[in-house]
C-alpha cells in the first residue's frame, strides 16, 4: 500500500466497489477562509487529519488514536473531534460554549465536500456516528449514536444508493432506538418489547429474519414510542439529530454509571469527554460486510497470535453488546481473505507503532476494510507481565519501559488464590476465559440483588445472558461475572478485565432465565438464585458448589517455595521474577514491612522486605498479658507498678529477641506502647452492671467497686484522642523504660549469639518536642546502662511517629530531638480530617463517594492536598533542621500504589506496609523512579 489511506483516499464515500458506489478523490482543506471561530484563541474542533496520539488530554483516547491512524495512512472514515475543553465548558455553563456551533458547521461542511454528500440528503445521504471518547477508556459507560442523518425523507435515498431496502430500514430503526434511549431518555425496554413483538408476530427468533416491510412497520412503532414517552416527534432535521446527540454525549459524562466507573477506576471527574463525529461505514450491508474487534496479542494470556471476534452482517454495537454470538477472528480468513490479510498487516503496523498490545475495532463494508478505533488494549494481570517481558526480548522496549507498563494492582491480582480442582467437582460447562481468577458465590440474576446481597456480606456471582452498562453496580458488587453470550470483546469481558474481576463469557450451553432467576445446563442441572457456584476465569470452567482454592504460584515464588527456574514455575512466574529483578535495580525507596511477630517478620523478608518499619508492641500485650497491663495502669502505688513491670520485662525481651533474630541484622523500628487506653481496661458498662447486681443482691463487691471508681476516673469520651502514646509513657512511670530496656537487652542477647541487631525506637503520638525530649533522655540512659553491663555494641536510633498535624507543622523543632520520622498516615488522616476511622467509613463514606466528595477513601489512598501537604512540610522542615534525618511511612498507605509514588516524590527514604503488600510496594517504588527519570530527561 503506497498511498496514504485515509488521507490521499479520504474522498472515498463509505460504500465500496458497486457501480453507483465508486469513490471520489476530492480533498477540500479544512480551513478555507478566516471566520469568527478561526479568530478565537480556543479551538474546539479538530479534523482527524489535525491530531495525533499524544493529544489524549484534548481529543480523548478515541479521537487522538483516530487522528494517529489517519496520519499513518490507514483506512479511517473521515470525521472530526469536539475537544474535552468543549465538554468541560458545556458542563460548566449548561450550554455549548460560544463559537462551538460555528466550528462544527465549518467541519461538517468540509466533511460534506470531501465525501461529496450532504448530511441526511434525500438522495445519497451522508450519515455520521456520534461517539464519546474520554482520555481514559470507559467501555460502554458513555453514549454513542449511529446513523445520524436518517429520516423519513432520506431512508429511501439510502436504500437506493445501497441497493438494499432492508438495510436502510434496519439502519433507520437502529437510529430511532439508540436516539430514543440515549438522547431522549426513553427506557430501552420499550424498543426491545416492540422488536420482540415484531418477531413473534412473524414467527421468527432472529432480527435478521425481519424483512424490509417488517422493519418499515417497526420504524413506525418506534416513532410512536418516541411520541408517547418523549412527548415529541422523532427529529427529522439531520443537524438537529447531530446537535442533540453531541449534547447527549457531553451529558453522559455525568451519568451515574459513568461516575461509578470513574470512582472504581480512579479516573478524575474533571476531565470531560471528547465527541467524535465520524462518517458512517456499514457492516450490516450483507454477507460480504461485517464488524469485529481484534487484539494484536491475547489480552488474557499475552500470547502472540490472532485474537478477536467477528460478526458478519452486523454493526459494531452488536459485537460489543454480546447479543449475537461472534465467530473467532481466524474465520475471517475464510470469509474474506483480502480483508483478513489487510487487517493482519494493519495490526502489525499498529503494534509496531504503539509498541504494545493494541485493541482494534474495524468494519468491513462490502469487502472494504475500515478502521474505527485503536487503543492500547486492556489486558489481564498475567498478560501485562508476559507482554512486557516479551517486548523486552523482542527489542521493542527496554526494562525501564517494562517496569512502567505493569503496576502494583496487577501484581496483587496475580497473588490471589486459584482453584484447586484435584478433587471431585461437578463441572457445569466451560465458557470463554474472559478475565482470570477464582470466584465463588451465590448465583444472582440482576444487579440490584447482587448489590443488596453483597452489602449483607454475601459473596455473589452475577449471571446474565449478556451485560450492559446498566449492570455496572452489580458487576462491582459481585465476586465474578458469568454470561451465556458474548466473547472476549463483549461488554462483560472488557469491563471485568479493567476492574480485575473474574469473568467467564459465552457459556452457550447455559439457558439463562433472568425472570425465573435460574439457569439450566446439560445433564439436567438447574441452578436457582442463591445456589453456590464457582467460576474459573483462567480456564473458563463453571462448577456447581464451592471449589476450594490453592495458593497462587506467584505467592509460592515470593515465599521461596517455587524457584523462578523451576520447571513448575511457568512463564508467568518467570516474567514476574524478571520484572521484580528490574524493579529492585531501579527503585530508590527502601521497602520495609509492618510486623509484630517473628512469623510475619520472616514472611516479610521472603517477600523482599529490607527491614521492619513498624513493630506494634501493643499487639504483644493481648491475651494473657492484657491483665498485666490492666494492673499496671490501675496500680495504686509504685510498688505494685514495679512488680508488674518486672513480670512484663522478660516477656517483652523474648518477643524482641525472636523478631530481631528473624530479621538477621536488618533495621527494626519498634513503636512503644500506643493503644487507646480503653483497650486495656475493663468494659465500663459490664463493670457497672456487675456492681449494680452485686448491690441488689447484697453481695460483697468492694473490689469491683474500687475497680469501677478507677475505671470511671480514667474513662474517656474519645479514647483515640486521649491518654495514649507518649502521654501514657509520661503518665505511667516506668512503662516506656521497661520496653526500651527489653529491646536493648534483646539486642545485646542477639549480638552475644553472633547476630546483628539494628534497632530504632519510635515514640508515638508526639505533638510537642518537649514530650519527645523527656522520653529520649530516659531511653538513652537505659541504652547506656545496658551497653555498659553487657558490653554489647547496641546500635539504636530514637525517633518519633508523625501522626498529628501539630507534629507535622513543628517538624523542624521535633527533628532536633529525633533521629528519624515515621509518618503514621492512618492517624494523621484521622486527625487532619477529624474522622474516626472506626465510625465514619460505615457511617457516611459511601455517601461521600457517591456525591464525588471523595474519589477514593482517604484511608485507602493518601489525600495529597491535605495529609500529603503535611507530610511534605514535615519532610522538608525536618531535613532542614537535621540533614541526616531518616524519613519513612508506616501507615496503610505504604502499600498503596498511588501513595508510594507520592512518598518517592517528596523524598522519603522508605515505605513500610503489610508483608503481603511488600512486592507491590517494591514494584511501585521502581515505577515512581522510572517516571521521575523520564520527567527529568524530558525537562533537560
Amino acid at each position: 500500500m503506497t498511498t496514504k489511506r485515509g488521507v490521499g483516499r479520504a474522498g472515498r464515500r463509505p460504500f465500496s466497489s458497486r457501480t453507483r458506489l465508486s469513490f471520489r478523490e476530492p480533498h477540500v482543506p479544512i480551513d478555507t477562509a478566516p471566520t469568527a471561530a478561526a479568530t478565537r484563541t480556543t479551538k474546539y474542533v479538530y479534523d482527524f487529519t489535525e491530531g495525533n496520539k499524544d493529544l489524549k488530554d484534548l481529543l480523548g483516547g478515541k479521537g487522538a488514536n483516530l487522528a494517529e491512524m489517519t496520519n499513518l495512512g490507514l483506512p479511517v472514515p473521515p470525521g472530526f473531534t469536539l475537544t474535552t475543553e468543549a465538554c468541560r465548558a458545556y458542563l460548566a455553563d449548561g450550554d455549548e460554549p460560544e463559537g462551538l456551533r460555528a466550528e462544527v458547521s465549518e467541519h461538517l461542511a468540509a466533511l460534506e465536500e470531501r465525501m461529496g454528500r450532504k448530511l441526511g440528503a434525500s438522495e445519497d445521504p451522508l450519515l455520521v456516528s456520534v461517539r464519546s471518547g474520554a482520555k481514559f477508556s470507559m467501555p460502554g459507560m458513555m453514549e454513542t449514536v449511529l446513523n445520524i442523518g436518517l429520516s423519513d425523507s432520506s431512508v429511501q435515498g439510502l436504500a437506493n444508493v445501497a441497493g438494499d431496502e432492508r438495510f436502510a430500514w434496519d439502519s433507520y430503526r437502529r437510529l430511532i432506538q439508540m436516539f430514543g434511549k440515549t438522547v431522549l431518555g426513553i427506557d430501552g425496554e420499550h424498543f426491545e418489547d416492540a422488536i420482540d413483538a415484531a418477531k413473534k408476530n412473524k414467527g421468527v427468533t432472529s432480527d435478521l429474519d425481519l424483512d424490509a416491510q417488517d422493519l418499515r412497520e417497526l420504524v413506525e412503532s418506534y416513532k410512536q414510542i418516541v411520541r408517547e414517552h418523549a412527548g415529541r416527534e422523532f427529529p427529522q432535521e439531520p443537524r438537529e439529530q447531530m446537535d442533540l446527540a453531541i449534547r447527549a454525549v457531553f451529558d453522559s459524562w455525568n451519568t451515574e454509571r459513568a461516575k461509578l466507573y470513574r470512582r472504581q477506576e480512579r479516573i478524575p471527574h474533571d476531565l470531560g469527554t471528547a465527541v467524535n463525529v465520524c462518517s458512517m461505514v456499514f457492516g450490516n450491508l450483507g454477507p460480504d460486510s461485517g464488524t469485529g474487534v481484534a487484539f494484536t496479542r491475547d489480552p488474557a494470556t499475552g500470547a502472540q497470535g490472532v485474537y478477536g471476534d467477528y460478526l458478519a452482517n452486523a454493526q459494531g454495537e452488536d459485537v460489543v453488546a454480546g447479543i449475537r454470538n461472534t465467530v473467532p477472528l481466524q474465520q475471517l480468513e475464510e470469509l474474506d481473505p483480502k480483508s483478513y490479510r489487510e487487517l493482519m498487516d494493519i495490526m502489525a503496523t499498529l503494534e509496531g507503532h504503539y509498541r504494545d498490545l493494541c485493541d482494534i475495532e474495524f468494519t468491513i463494508e462490502r469487502g472494504k476494510l475500515w478502521m474505527l478505533q485503536t487503543r492500547v488494549g486492556k489486558r489481564t494481570a498475567a498478560a501485562a507481565f508476559l507482554i512486557a517481558t516479551s517486548l523486552v526480548d523482542e527489542g521493542v522496549i527496554d526494562p525501564d519501559e517494562a517496569v512502567a507498563r505493569v503496576n502494583g494492582a496487577q501484581l496483587a491480582q496475580l497473588m490471589f488464590p486459584q482453584f484447586d480442582t484435584r478433587g471431585q467437582h461437578t463441572r457445569i460447562t466451560t465458557g470463554m476465559n474472559a478475565s482470570p481468577g477464582a470466584a465463588v458465590g451465590k448465583a444472582v440474576f440482576d444487579s440490584y440483588t447482587a448489590v443488596k446481597w453483597s452489602r449483607s456480606g454475601e459473596r455473589v456471582i452475577l449471571i446474565r445472558r449478556e451485560t450492559n452498562p446498566d449492570d455496572l453496580n452489580g458487576m462491582i458488587a459481585a465476586q465474578g461475572i458469568l454470561t451465556s453470550r458474548g466473547g472476549k470483546t463483549s461488554h462483560a469481558a472488557v469491563v471485568a478485565r479493567g476492574m480485575g474481576k473474574t469473568c467467564v463469557c459465552g457459556a452457550e450451553e447455559l439457558d439463562v432465565d433472568t425472570k425465573a432467576r435460574r439457569f439450566t445446563a446439560p445433564g439436567g442441572i438447574t441452578v436457582e438464585e442463591g445456589d453456590l457456584i464457582s467460576i474459573d476465569g483462567t480456564s473458563g470452567a463453571v462448577y456447581l458448589g464451592e471449589v476450594p482454592v490453592a495458593p497462587s504460584p506467584v505467592v509460592e515464588y515470593f515465599e521461596g517455595r517455587l524457584g523462578a527456574d523451576s520447571p513448575r514455575a511457568g512463564e508467568l512466574v518467570r516474567a514476574v521474577h524478571r520484572i521484580m529483578t528490574w524493579s529492585d535495580e531501579r527503585r530508590r525507596l527502601y521497602i520495609r514491612a509492618n510486623a509484630d511477630n517473628p512469623e510475619d517478620a520472616a514472611r516479610a523478608r521472603r517477600f523482599g522486605a529490607q527491614g521492619i518499619g513498624l513493630c506494634r508492641t501493643e499487639h504483644m500485650f493481648l491475651g494473657e498479658r492484657r491483665a498485666l497491663v490492666e494492673r499496671l495502669i490501675l496500680a495504686e502505688d509504685d510498688s505494685e507498678r514495679h512488680k508488674v513491670l518486672e513480670e512484663l520485662l522478660p516477656m517483652q525481651r523474648d518477643d524482641f529477641v525472636a523478631i530481631l533474630t528473624a530479621m538477621g541484622g536488618l533495621p527494626v523500628t519498634v513503636r512503644l506502647l500506643d493503644p487507646p487506653l480503653h483497650e486495656f481496661l475493663p468494659d465500663l458498662t459490664e463493670l457497672s452492671v456487675r456492681v449494680a447486681v452485686a448491690e441488689a443482691r447484697g453481695e460483697q463487691h468492694e473490689g469491683d467497686l474500687r475497680l469501677l471508681q478507677a475505671v470511671h476516673k480514667l474513662h474517656e469520651a474519645n479514647p483515640m484522642l486521649g491518654l495514649r502514646g507518649v502521654r501514657l509513657g509520661l503518665v505511667v512511670p516506668g512503662l516506656f523504660i521497661m520496653q526500651v530496656r527489653a529491646l536493648a537487652e534483646a539486642a545485646a542477647q542477639v549480638a552475644k549469639a553472633g547476630g546483628v541487631a539494628r534497632i530504632e525506637i519510635m515514640v508515638p503520638l508526639v505533638g510537642a518536642v518537649q514530650e519527645l525530649e523527656i522520653i529520649r533522655e530516659e531511653a538513652r540512659a537505659v541504652l547506656d546502662e545496658v551497653r555498659e553491663t553487657t558490653g554489647a555494641d547496641i546500635r539504636a536510633l530514637i525517633g518519633t511517629m508523625i501522626e498529628l498535624p501539630r507534629a507535622a507543622l513543628t517538624a523542624g523543632q521535633i527533628a532536633e530531638a529525633a533521629e528519624f520520622f515515621s509518618f503514621g498516615t492512618n492517624d494523621l488522616t484521622q486527625t487532619t480530617w477529624g474522622f474516626s476511622r472506626d465510625d465514619v467509613e460505615a457511617a457516611f463514606f459511601s455517601a461521600y463517594l457517591d456525591k464525588g466528595i471523595f474519589g477514593v477513601s482517604p484511608f485507602e489512598t493518601l489525600d495529597r492536598g491535605g495529609v500529603g501537604r503535611l507530610v511534605q512540610i514535615a519532610a522538608t522542615e525536618g531535613k532542614a533542621a537535621r540533614p541526616s534525618l531518616k524519613l519513612g511511612i508506616c501507615g496503610e498507605h505504604g502499600g498503596d500504589p498511588d501513595s508510594v509514588h507520592f512518598f518517592h516524590n517528596v523524598g522519603l527514604d522508605y515505605v513500610s506496609c503489610s508483608p503481603f503488600r511488600v512486592p507491590v510496594a517494591r514494584l511501585e517504588a521502581a515505577r515512581a523512579a522510572v517516571q521521575q527519570k523520564r520527567e527529568e530527561s524530558a525537562s533537560a
